[in-house]
Parts: structure tokens; sequence; C-alpha cells
């Protein structure tokens, strides 16, 4: 038989909630380093966020656009070879644009 024992240190913590998520395996190893290198816990940051939610009732995401994903990165490179290849069309304006997809 094993004896459990509870030590609060924090008296918020007596109105405690455990909430558990499903996400991905690296998503959260890389959410705990980052976390870490700001000197934060992942459950800190996470309640930061609920805190955040409930205050103003409004989910932000931001995605750090520095660096382009694989996606972008091959994206950009077939325009790149088909504007090199004269594969693009241009046009005056909006009326002729439009016209050309109807005739397509």
């Amino acid at each position: 038989m094993y004896k459990v024992y509870t030590i609060i240190k924090d008296k918020n913590m007596i109105n405690s909630a455990v909430i558990n998520i499903k996400t991905n395996s690296k998503v959260k190893k890389e959410a705990q380093k980052v976390s870490a290198e700001l000197g934060l816990s992942l459950s800190g940051v996470i309640n930061g966020f609920l805190k955040q939610f409930v205050r103003t009732k409004t989910v932000m995401f931001t995605l750090d656009e520095s660096i382009p994903s694989d996606y972008l990165l091959a994206s950009l490179k077939a325009a790149t070879e088909k504007r090199k290849k004269g594969e693009v069309y241009s046009f005056k304006n909006n009326k002729a644009a439009i016209d050309f997809l109807d005739n397509q």
C-alpha cells in the first residue's frame, strides 16, 4: 500500500483542473523546448493562452514566416521555372483575365 502526499505551494493551485489534449509528439517536444528557452513551463504557457482566450474571447495563431515551408519553396521554384519558359499569362485589366478564363 502506498501513501500519496500532496504539497501545495501555490494557493491558486487548490482550484486547479487537469486538461488532457492530443497533439503531435514532435509539436509537444518542440513546444517544451521553446518554453524552456523562454524560462517557462509548457503548462504555464498553455495557462497563459487559456487566460488570454477567456479575457479576449479571441483565438490568434501566428506563424513564423521568416522560415518558408518546403511547400512554399517548391511552389516558388515551380513558378520561377514556368516564368522562365514563358508559361505565364499577363493581362491589362481584370476583364481581360476573366475573358481568358471563360474561354478556357
